[in-house]
């Protein structure tokens, strides 16, 4: 029988710091396995000017407000920092947290924080090409930092469901893959990640299947659970919905 983990991904929009970190500190009591942020700069959904925090400083402040509960970016944009400085800042977190960050990193694709902080948005096959290259950069970072990584490699999270670029490259670097539903497309993207990891002589095995759902995915968690995914991460806004939250934990452990 497959092991089922529970994350909730808080979104830093429309909400203060105060109840950003209450949150947080509520989700661990509950039994969550991973606690997430974004990696934006504006809020994706609602006022546009609204309330909003950065991610790796708000991700450092999770690391100090958790103990036991594994951390990360839901994902990190390669593009907003210097790849050899974004590894910096993993380690310096890794450290922070004892070992429990992922490292969750994406190609990016909110045009808004490119334009309004004066990074060239170029193209996808740009943003992809950057990925690729900044991968092994993390890689090779972590082996000569000081002090190394307390978790050495420090686990990378991809996301995204890109067939032909985004899935090769999880299949080549990644531990964990982080998708979407529904569950048939969902189970089409899995298939072609193991099919990459094939082609590139990589244990599917040792890649974690984690998707971002929604408290209205809560009807088919059975669904996706046979679609491949066994890491289901709850995302959430201001107000938190922690009957949810609950309501989700109730089925991982029903589970066991």
């Amino acid at each position: 029988m497959a092991t089922f983990r529970v994350g909730t991904q808080f979104h830093p929009q429309h909400t203060t710091y105060a109840s950003f970190a209450s949150g947080v500190q509520k989700a661990e009591e509950l039994g969550v396995d991973t606690i997430w942020n974004w990696d934006h700069f504006y809020p994706l959904y609602g006022e546009p000017q609204g309330n909003h925090f950065e991610g790796w400083t708000t991700l450092t402040a999770i690391a100090t407000l958790t103990s036991r509960a594994e951390i990360g970016c839901l994902v990190s944009c390669n593009s907003y920092r210097n790849p050899s400085l974004l590894a910096n800042m993993a380690k310096t977190v890794d450290h922070i947290s004892n070992g429990r960050l992922i490292f969750g990193i994406g190609a990016g694709w909110f045009e808004r924080d490119y334009t309004e902080y004066g990074y060239e948005f170029g193209t996808a096959p740009d943003r992809l090409r950057a990925l690729r290259a900044a991968l092994p950069v993390f890689k090779q970072r972590w082996e000569v930092e000081v002090p190394p990584p307390i978790r050495n490699p420090i686990p990378i999270l991809i996301g995204g469901g890109g067939e032909k670029v985004t899935l090769k490259l999880t299949a080549q670097y990644a531990n964990i893959w982080n998708g979407f539903g529904p569950a048939d497309s969902y189970k089409r993207k899995n298939e072609i990640l193991d099919n990459w990891c094939q082609e590139v002589n990589r244990d599917p095995a040792e890649i974690e299947r984690s998707i971002s759902i929604q408290p209205g995915d809560l009807d088919h968690l059975d669904d996706l659970a046979d679609a491949g995914a066994t890491h289901f991460i709850l995302g959430m806004g201001e107000p938190w919905d922690f009957a949810a939250v609950e309501r989700l934990l109730k089925w991982r452990d029903s589970q066991s």
